[in-house]
């Protein structure tokens, strides 16, 4: 089915979108060693995705990982790969945007835009593609591949350059970069989606945001701190303008979300703070090159008197958290939408068992105020 006419779900109608994170690795966003974490096994992610997409959520936003943070917990340590788990998420739903998420240096752009291409045409033009230059080495380590950190985002425009240039059709040639060689070069067949899948790119260094302003539709990018999110947009509208383009700024959060608002700050106290995997933290923080002693992570912070972005040392950082009662959870996201965000992510210690929650509780009441539009009935 080539229509060309076809929109992806993350062009059109919700004005401030949402999609689940991580889903496809264990632990998801939490840094924590509580039983009920995600386990990441198969069947519970197909019933999670059929979930998401009969709830009227935009997008799945999986994470590229060959190896995960060690520690008891081993958050991210059981993954599934990224173009496999887009394609067989592809074939069972039918509304939902499935994102590939592809580390650049691993990756020929020969074999992406066949691979994406395929799944396009197996979602009927809903797969979406994010670029990840990569940062973790020890991941590299397992193909005997090295990362120029000087230049990585640098490759990643020669990536994406090629992959433009397969997209474009027409005849064969050959290619002699600095990063990638081919010969006899094209692919088919093309994407459904024209001239190229929806794109999408991480990080939050200037140079993550060039990279997001030639190449993405959307940065995807961490705000801990709300009052911070008007600069951040503004500088990537800036980066964008000068290509002449326009960027959406998404953002990524860590949802506990209960019946009462006590309830929800001690369960997060519990998994994030008292439940906390130091040793997959202190993997992060050394590999990252970063420190998590901020004020707002741990320290006096507690169930009583932790505010709005405070994190304890169990919460994946930059994962903003989205903590209370319906209320409290629906008045922070409208906050976002007002700040100029156009998406965010969810996550969940649990994603099987508290997502209906969130979308019996919490969408009605983004309607309500106008940041969300109500679930069609063929989806709903």
């Amino acid at each position: 089915m080539d229509d060309m006419s076809v929109i992806n779900p993350m062009l059109g109608g919700q004005t401030f979108k949402i999609g689940l994170f991580s889903a496809n690795c264990s632990g998801g966003l939490a840094v924590t060693t509580v039983p009920e974490r995600w386990a990441a096994e198969w069947d519970a992610i197909v019933e999670l995705t059929c979930l998401a997409e009969e709830g009227g959520l935009e997008f799945i936003l999986p994470v590229a990982k060959w190896k995960g943070y060690a520690g008891a917990s081993d958050i991210l340590g059981r993954s599934y790969e990224t173009f496999t788990h887009g394609a067989a998420l592809a074939a069972l739903t039918s509304n939902i945007a499935i994102f590939v998420t592809v580390h650049v240096p691993l990756v020929h752009p020969a074999y992406a835009a066949k691979s994406l291409a395929t799944i396009d045409h197996i979602s009927h033009g809903r797969v979406g593609l994010n670029m990840v230059c990569g940062w973790n080495q020890d991941e590299f380590d397992l193909f005997g591949v090295a990362v120029d950190p000087t230049r990585r985002y640098e490759q990643g425009l020669e990536w994406y350059e090629l992959l433009m240039k397969l997209y474009d059709g027409g005849p064969e040639f050959a290619w002699d970069g600095d990063f990638y060689k081919g010969q006899h070069m094209h692919t088919n067949p093309l994407p459904i989606q024209r001239p190229r899948p929806i794109t999408m790119s991480a990080g939050v260094s200037p140079q993550s945001q060039e990279f997001a302003g030639v190449t993405s539709d959307f940065l995807f990018t961490a705000v801990s701190a709300l009052k911070n999110a008007p600069g951040l947009i503004n500088d990537m509208k800036a980066y964008a303008g000068k290509f002449e383009r326009n960027i959406g700024v998404y953002t990524m959060s860590h949802v506990v979300c209960r019946e009462t608002k006590k309830e929800a700050e001690e369960y997060f106290y519990y998994f994030a703070e008292e439940c906390a995997d130091r040793d997959s933290l202190s993997y992060y923080e050394a590999k990252k090159g970063v420190k998590m002693d901020s004020p707002d992570r741990g320290g006096s912070v507690s169930p009583t008197n932790r505010l709005p972005g405070q994190v304890y040392t169990g919460s994946y950082p930059g994962a903003y958290p989205l903590v209370g009662a319906p209320d409290d959870v629906a008045r922070e996201i409208i906050h976002m939408y007002e700040l100029g965000l156009e998406g965010m992510t969810i996550a969940f210690v649990n994603y099987l068992k508290e997502l209906p929650f969130f979308l019996e509780a919490v969408l009605p009441r983004l309607e309500r105020a106008g940041v969300r539009l109500p679930v069609p009935e063929e989806t709903s």
